[in-house]
């Protein structure tokens, strides 16, 4: 016996807000079937013994540390700006807006 049935997928389809039509509702009655026996045959594998983990292989991410070292300045930074003003980069105006 099939553990969902065509009426319980109705039901889904119409909290889903969506319009199946007979045909449809067969169809994926036995999809959702299907799914629901492999979700029952990989929850009855024995794991008890197996540890969690979150990638299986011992591969380790080459990183350098991060070390703190000083930025520029702002007067260092604007000193190759064709045009600053208040120890802001200047730009010409592209939108046409006052501000």
């Amino acid at each position: 016996m099939p553990d969902i049935s065509r009426d319980e997928v109705a039901h889904l389809a119409r909290l889903s807000r969506l319009a199946l039509s007979d045909a449809e509702l067969d169809e994926f009655a036995g999809q959702l079937d299907s799914i629901l026996h492999h979700v029952k045959a990989v929850a009855e594998v024995a794991t008890d013994d197996v540890p969690p983990t979150a990638n299986p292989s011992e591969i380790v991410n080459v990183t350098r540390p991060d070390t703190i070292v000083p930025g520029l300045t702002p007067e260092q930074s604007l000193a190759g700006a064709p045009n600053a003003e208040e120890s802001r980069f200047a730009v010409p105006q592209i939108l046409g807006e006052s501000e």
